[in-house]
């Protein structure tokens, strides 16, 4: 009984946690992202300069193509998994989201207000004389 008591608190790990890795499996995994990181990089930049892919399919392309980078890093870099000790991390990136998207939403929101809002560029010059 001792026994499998413990084996049952040597695998367990608190939230937060992280499991011990040895050196040599974070620097390949390092590795592996890095390259894979390279790859979807040079191939964005072989498809926005070839004129082998469709042509009006090339933003759809570029676009899918980021998106993968994204969880390339997401995953190999900042160690985000669907892991129940990740839980804290997904918080704060879905919260960095939030305010990034709020900074640029807003300020393109204030942006089309006050284009729609300053009156033409003639009324403008004439004010100024």
């Amino acid at each position: 009984m001792s026994d499998q008591a413990h084996t049952r608190t040597e695998h367990d790990i608190a939230p937060g946690d992280e499991e011990q890795h040895s050196v040599g499996e974070r620097v390949i995994g390092y590795v592996v992202g890095l390259g894979l990181a390279l790859l979807l990089t040079a191939t964005s930049f072989f498809i926005a300069g070839t004129d082998l892919v469709w042509q009006p399919s090339i933003p759809v392309a570029l676009i899918v193509l980021a998106i993968a980078q994204m969880g390339v890093h997401l995953v190999f870099f900042l160690h985000i998994t669907t892991g129940p000790d990740n839980t804290n991390n997904v918080l704060a990136l879905a919260f960095g989201a939030m305010v990034v998207f709020l900074v640029v939403g807003g300020t393109v929101w204030i942006m089309g207000h006050l284009n729609q809002n300053m009156p033409p560029m003639d009324q403008i010059m004439q004010m100024h004389r």
